[in-house]
């Protein structure tokens, strides 16, 4: 049970730092100079700005898509109601989108006909699911034990 609630609480804390970290990546930015085409990380690989010409209107363009696809995978994992499927037509738009500011070669990538995104999104669905499920049984733990807490506090007068 204690190893139970140190998993949890450890991924509970990571899904938090993960989304208030968010903001931070749509400045990010103005993190590389104005005027590069091509800008060289400490990671050791180089970031091009393609068609967008400056690397740093490529960043801001992926990470404008990526931030809300991010934190709707979030929802759509930690969500524990009927309605969460819904979610998986915009996160397949917004991966089709993240897809296409990769793939330079798209002259206009919020143009997209729906039809695309109908593969992409069977296969989202499918590792969406196998996380989801994964999550579920921590998120119905936690509800069960938050109600058997409650029912523990209320005293029963038996007569």
């Amino acid at each position: 049970m204690k190893n139970q609630k140190r998993r949890s609480l450890l991924l509970g804390s990571l899904i938090i730092i993960l989304i208030v970290s968010t903001p931070y990546l749509l400045y990010i930015y103005r993190a590389i100079p104005d005027d590069v085409e091509v800008y060289k990380t400490f990671f050791g690989f180089e970031i091009k700005g393609g068609y967008y010409k400056y690397v740093q209107s490529y960043v801001y363009t992926f990470f404008g898509k990526f931030v809300p696809f991010f934190l709707l995978i979030i929802w759509f994992i930690t969500n524990k109601h009927w309605w969460v499927h819904a979610l998986i037509i915009p996160i397949s738009i917004y991966l089709f989108q993240i897809i296409a500011v990769i793939n330079d070669s798209e002259l206009y990538y919020d143009e997209i006909e729906f039809i695309y995104t109908v593969p992409i999104g069977v296969i989202i669905m499918v590792i969406l699911y196998f996380l989801r499920n994964k999550m579920s049984v921590y998120i119905q733990a936690l509800d069960l034990k938050r109600e058997m807490d409650e029912n523990m506090k209320v005293p029963k007068n038996f007569k």
